[in-house]
């Protein structure tokens, strides 16, 4: 019953947002100024009557149209890449100036590639694999600043700092007279090993977003190669570009994995009070 419920709720938002937008729709407005214009010139309610009634029909109709969805969903999904983009030139702008140099190189390198396919073979358009350029430098960006937000975060750490605790811990727990100390520290210990083990992951993250960056720098260097000297279009379907896709869903997925133990540091750190383990921004 719980399910469908939430099924009844998702249909009902669903529906609202057509009607939402089928509502705003210029057509719709000035529809009713007409009518509202009528009425006022002609001193009479009846253009406001037809009014009301059009618009009933109007709302029960075209929110329910298949063209006016598609239309709906056409428009949101542009508006959701204009925000995507928006943001990620937002975010390149905050970038270092070594960095944002590696990005801005790297579109380059992308508009050269399209172009010079275009250039040598006299195609009109680009092939779907070469499209995807276009997404695997957004994924470049977007794992850039993975990497330089959790390398600072890891440079920020004062991991001695933590190794001291477990070490007072330890004795501590050793030490202890009673059980429920002894418990509490005993606690503390295995909460300082399970940080120690975070710097870790994360450290191993750094690492491993470091090497999928390198690996679309040197894709997009070997693809600008191939493409100056391929003989034929056929040569270049040959390309795997699966292959850095697939390395890159597979970052993204072990980033995901960690992202918890990351956010962790920063929120044992405040609850212990250990405002000098946290990175500058944060404390």
């Amino acid at each position: 019953m719980a399910d469908l419920a939430q099924y009844q709720r998702d249909i009902q938002k669903f529906n609202t947002s057509y009607l939402k937008e089928a509502v705003k729709e210029p057509i719709n407005f000035w529809g009713l100024a007409g009518f509202a214009v009528a009425a006022a010139y002609s001193f009479s309610i009846i253009p406001l009557l037809i009014a009301i009634i059009a618009e009933i029909a109007y709302i029960m109709v075209v929110p329910n149209l298949p063209a006016y969805r598609a239309l709906v969903q056409r428009r949101e999904k542009e508006r959701h890449l204009l925000s995507a983009k928006t943001a990620r030139e937002k975010l390149i702008k905050s970038f270092t100036p070594r960095e944002r140099e590696a990005v801005e190189y790297l579109r380059w390198l992308k508009e050269k590639i399209q172009d010079n396919y275009k250039k040598f073979t006299g195609a009109g358009s680009l092939p779907s694999n070469l499209r995807t350029l276009d997404q695997r430098w957004e994924d470049f960006v977007d794992l850039l600043d993975v990497y330089r937000r959790r390398k600072q975060h890891l440079k920020s750490i004062n991991r001695q700092a933590v190794h001291n605790q477990l070490s007072q811990a330890y004795r501590a727990a050793e030490s202890s007279t009673d059980d429920k100390t002894k418990r509490i520290q005993q606690t503390n210990v295995e909460i300082l090993k399970r940080r120690i083990a975070s710097f870790d992951e994360i450290e191993q993250s750094v690492k491993l977003v470091e090497g999928q960056l390198q690996s679309i720098e040197n894709f997009f260097s070997y693809l600008n190669d191939e493409i100056v000297t391929m003989s034929t279009p056929e040569k270049f379907s040959l390309l795997d570009f699966e292959q850095l896709s697939d390395s890159i869903a597979m970052t993204k997925q072990m980033l995901d994995a960690t992202a918890d133990e990351f956010g962790q540091l920063d929120s044992y750190n405040r609850e212990m009070s250990n405002y000098q383990l946290l990175p500058e921004g944060n404390r």
